[in-house]
């Protein structure tokens, strides 16, 4: 009779138990997520947005993801202190600005703050085993557990067979039997399990990180080489347009009206603008030094890139509006591709 007393308070216990999840909205973390619902858990997600977030949408399914198993998410934006990271990672990057391995201690440092504070028992993942070369081998995996304080602390339902058992494993509040052995590269086996749900509209395989993008990384690099003091508005604007470097001054050149758009609403206010009037022209923006060569410059790439054709072209420039103007032939395509950031 005790027992059973005994064994049906364990049930109780491990239903009300909580678990914090950190929730991309991606296909692995959304169906980690599941793999922990049906063991009759508790679950509330946490999910960081970056400004280097790509999926499917622009932005990250998280909330879509949380809206269809009712669970309470907390969205938490990575500021300053993210950029100083990816500006001085401890433990490098990968093949371009990608400083995976400290980005996940970053995220997991602030998952065990918030799981603290919110009562959560533990921290699950929807990372797998192999998946990712720089941070979901053994040894990555390792490392950024010790360095996060969760060593035997994060759970990772996808691979959780193929990892040492956890302390919530070890207390009973998960059953190993339960969770999955999935390794690699590959999302097959993923989509095969979730399609056996009633998730539908399951999100995609992988949102994306620009940091890893060759043409971003570089833009970031040179920004983080020709200035101290970055912004969230400086890593923003490197999204837009076309760019180049001009010494001390960088310069922007929008590729459509959309980015013109943005640009003109973006634009610091102490930097120049140029356009090319009455034609098909891109905004550009020029940052830095307003000596008379920077300005040039930019008014020959704007003109370049504008439908104005002819050996002389009109080109308006200012602060706060087009008020000044000069006419400059414009660049060939190898002088241009030479100042090009790539």
């Amino acid at each position: 009779m005790l027992l059973c007393v005994s064994f049906e308070k364990e049930i109780i216990l491990m239903k009300k138990t909580k678990a914090l999840a950190l929730l991309s909205g991606g296909l692995d973390s959304t169906l980690a997520v599941k793999l922990v619902l049906d063991q009759g858990l508790i679950v509330e997600a946490i999910n960081f947005v970056t400004p280097f977030c790509l999926c499917r949408k622009g932005g990250c399914d998280a909330s879509e993801a949380a809206q269809t198993f009712n669970i309470p998410l907390k969205v938490l934006s990575a500021g300053k202190e993210y950029l100083n990271i990816i500006r001085n990672p401890k433990f490098g990057y990968g093949r371009n600005m990608n400083p995976c391995i400290d980005c996940r201690i970053f995220m997991l440092k602030k998952a065990k703050k918030y799981a603290k504070d919110n009562g959560a028992a533990f921290i699950f993942t929807g990372e797998v085993l192999g998946q990712r070369p720089m941070s979901q081998h053994r040894k990555a995996l390792d490392i950024i557990e010790k360095e996060a304080g969760l060593q035997g602390k994060i759970l990772r339902p996808l691979s959780g067979k193929l990892l040492p058992a956890t302390e919530a494993e070890k207390e009973g509040l998960v059953d190993r039997d339960k969770l999955m052995e999935v390794k690699g590269r590959s999302r097959r086996k993923q989509i095969e399990m979730i399609k056996k749900t009633n998730l539908l509209d399951y999100p995609c395989p992988s949102g994306g990180c620009l940091l890893t993008y060759k043409e971003f990384a570089n833009k970031l690099r040179d920004l983080f080489e020709h200035k101290k003091r970055v912004s969230l508005k400086d890593v923003s604007l490197l999204k837009v347009g076309r760019h180049f470097r001009f010494g001390k001054n960088k310069i922007v050149v929008g590729r459509n009206k959309a980015e013109n758009e943005v640009l003109l609403k973006i634009k610091p206010k102490n930097d120049y603008y140029l356009e090319v009037p009455n034609c098909g022209s891109p905004i550009t923006i020029l940052q830095g030094p307003k000596t008379r060569k920077a300005i040039e410059q930019a008014a020959c790439l704007t003109a370049f890139y504008s439908d104005r054709k002819g050996k002389e072209v009109l080109v308006k420039f200012g602060q706060d509006n087009l008020h000044k103007s000069m006419i400059i032939s414009p660049p060939s395509s190898a002088q241009v591709k030479m100042a090009r950031i790539v």
